[in-house]
Formats: structure tokens, C-alpha cells, sequence
């Protein structure tokens, strides 16, 4: 991958732990946008008491798209692929982790029938700190709760909550720390993709060549996210939520004024995340991941349609992932780059056979009077 990727000593240093209780150490294939490498590691997380327990709130989840029953024994084949690039930007605030094994990987003890995976794309702002922060601690969150897998909904949407809270109190003991973060995470459980977003990185599912999207861009301008902020007491200044970020959720961003709160209202600027679950079916070829960066130059449609051809050229998402953000960098997007494919099936994509059309035939205005004529001469 070319391109300097902008790190200093100060960005590549990692936020500290704040929280002091009991640690669980855990290994994982974490991936970082720096040198597109994954990088193994192995940390340690720190769980504040007061974080064990989280207030349940309102979460938005998509209903449950139904599978055929003859598709009820597909289990999906899990293979997956990372790319990311500093683009234009002067540094690179992107960062994106797979895990292919989330069993494995992050020491669960809960048995998982079929595959388990957790990919996450994080897309800084003010700083990569908060990325960073999102990237290490989101998915610990999840694999600490007993409830997970049986509920999971509910388990990946308290763990954005208790990560946003969490970064809260890192940045209160090192204010150099203050940045923020949007935050899209897909799991797959068994036969089922669920998708968490909170700002405006987009999961794009590709269904027999059809794009389906997996989540919201949450945009100030939104209806839905205008109503939401309004009520809460922000406002839209020229797109921007409260002048300040063109985003309407986020991780993170406690550093400005107006935009987070305590209270029951939270704040206009929410980390509570939009879900969306489906059952995978043997007609589900992959899902792209990508920072907005991907998406200010695709279209969902227009990135399954490259995807697709480039799958089935050669069958590796992780050139796959290469050509997407290559191909962005060749239409001038002006963002950092960062975009997962994940691969549902062993096999590249199927050639689509569209239906032949029925052929419409009609007879010419000489064909109608030779016609005529022929009658004519019948009719003698």
C-alpha cells in the first residue's frame, strides 16, 4: 500500500486504560490502518463496576428479514479481507479489526454452533485516540458479557454505550486523549449477520448480486436524526450538528461542549447504535465494510456490482478490499480509506443468467400491403 500513513509517536500510542477492577486477558487478530498488516496482540480490560451494569435503552433493531426454510441448514463459510489508505488526508484516522474466530480469538467460553466473527471499522475525527480506544475495547465489551451470544442485540449495543463511557473517563484523566469516533461492528452468529452502526461507516450485504444495506448513514440532516437531536436540545447549523461534526452519532467527542451529556437524554450526539439482523442464506455472496471515505464515491449498488466482478476474477477479499480502495482513490475521494469484504461461501460469485427476453415481433408496413395483396388475390 502506498502512501505515508501520517503516525507519530504521539497518534501510535495507545489510550491508556483508565478503569481499575479485575483484568481478563485475551489474544486477537486485531488490524490496524497503519501499514494494513494485521497485527497480533495480546492486552488486557479493565471493567469499571459501575460499567457492568448499563442502563437498557431503547435500541433500534430492524426486524428480523426472513430466510427461506430450505435455506434453514446453511452455514455460512467465513473468509474475509482488509485494506485501508491514507488517501488525501494528511494523517490516517481510520481503523478497522477482524476477527474471523471471535471464539478463539478473544477467549470466549460460551460454545458457538457454526462460525462466529467480529469485524469492526472505525472512522476518527480530532484525532485517532478514540478509534484506537473503540477498536481495542468494543469488541472485549461483547466477549465479557455472559449474555453473549444468546442476546446478542442487546449485548453489542450496551457494549458501544459502555466503551463511549469508558473513553469518557480515559480522556478525563489525559485530555490529550480527546478526539472522536463513528463505529460500525458486523457479526456473524451461527447463520445470522448483525450489524451495529453509530455514525456514517455503511455495511452493504450482496444477496445473488443485490445490495442490501445494513445500516443507516446518520447524517445531522436525517429526519429521523433531526427529530432526535432537536429533542434532545441540539440543532442543525449548515449540516453540521451543533456547527461542530457532520455526523449525528458517534463515539467519543466529550471534549465539546454541548454535544454529550449525562442525563437521561444523553446529549444530540448519541453512541447508541443502530442495529439491523438477518439470517444468511445460501444466496448471500459477502458484505462490504467501508468508512464514509468509500461510500462519498460509491454507490451500495455500485460497489457490490465492482466487488462482484473483481470476487469472481480472483476470489481473495483481500485483493478485493485493495481494488475498492484503489479504485476510490482513482475517482478522488478525499477522505482516508478503509473497507472490509467478508465472504460468506468458498466459492467466488455465480455468473447471474438473465432471463431471455421475450421477442416482440411485428411485420413491416411492405409486409402488411404484400399481405393485403395476398388476400386480395384470394378473395378473386
Amino acid at each position: 500500500m502506498e502512501g505515508n500513513n501520517g503516525s507519530s509517536s504521539e497518534n501510535s500510542r495507545r489510550p491508556p486504560i483508565p478503569l481499575s477492577a479485575s483484568t481478563t486477558t485475551t489474544s486477537c487478530r486485531q488490524c490496524f490502518s497503519i501499514d494494513s498488516v494485521p497485527v497480533n496482540c495480546k492486552k488486557t480490560l479493565v471493567r469499571h463496576q459501575s460499567l457492568v451494569k448499563t442502563k437498557t435503552l431503547d435500541i433500534s433493531v430492524k426486524p428480523q428479514l426472513g430466510a427461506e426454510n430450505h435455506d434453514a441448514d446453511f452455514i455460512p463459510i467465513i473468509r474475509s479481507g482488509a485494506w485501508a489508505d491514507i488517501g488525501f488526508r494528511s494523517s490516517m484516522e481510520d481503523v478497522y479489526i477482524c476477527a474471523d474466530n471471535f471464539v478463539s480469538d478473544y477467549g470466549l467460553k460460551n460454545a458457538i454452533d457454526g462460525p462466529s466473527s467480529f469485524y469492526g471499522v472505525f472512522d476518527g475525527h480530532g484525532g485517532k485516540h478514540a478509534a484506537d480506544f473503540a477498536s481495542y475495547h468494543l469488541p472485549r465489551f461483547i466477549a465479557e458479557d455472559e449474555d453473549f451470544p444468546m442476546e446478542v442485540e442487546r449485548v453489542v449495543a450496551s457494549a458501544f454505550l459502555q466503551t463511549d463511557s469508558a473513553f469518557a473517563k480515559a480522556c478525563s484523566l489525559d485530555a490529550a486523549l480527546a478526539s472522536g469516533t463513528t463505529a460500525l461492528a458486523a457479526l456473524v452468529v451461527g447463520r445470522f449477520l448483525v450489524v451495529a452502526n453509530a455514525g456514517d461507516c455503511r455495511a452493504v450485504l450482496c444477496r445473488r448480486g443485490n445490495a442490501i444495506d445494513m445500516s443507516n448513514d446518520h447524517k445531522p440532516m436525517c429526519s429521523k436524526e433531526r427529530k432526535r437531536i432537536e429533542a434532545s436540545g441540539g440543532y442543525i447549523y449548515d449540516g453540521y450538528l451543533n456547527g461542530l461534526l457532520n455526523v449525528a452519532r458517534a463515539l467519543g467527542d466529550w471534549h465539546m461542549e454541548g454535544l454529550k451529556g449525562n442525563g437521561s437524554d444523553g446529549g444530540p450526539l448519541s453512541a447508541e447504535p443502530e442495529l439491523m439482523t438477518r439470517q444468511l442464506t445460501e444466496e448471500d455472496e459477502f458484505l462490504i465494510i467501508g468508512c464514509d471515505g468509500i461510500w462519498d464515491v460509491f454507490r451500495s449498488q455500485n460497489a457490490v456490482d465492482f466487488a462482484r466482478r473483481r470476487l469472481q476474477e480472483h476470489n481473495d477479499p483481500v485483493m478485493c478490499s485493495k481494488d475498492l480502495v484503489d479504485e476510490a482513490l482513482k475517482r478522488k475521494s478525499g477522505d482516508n480509506l478503509a473497507v472490509i469484504v467478508v465472504c460468506f461461501q468458498s466459492d467466488p460469485p455465480r455468473n447471474l443468467v438473465a432471463p431471455r427476453p421475450r421477442v416482440h415481433r411485428s411485420i413491416s408496413a411492405e409486409g402488411l400491403r404484400e399481405l393485403q395483396g395476398f388476400l386480395d388475390d384470394l378473395a378473386k
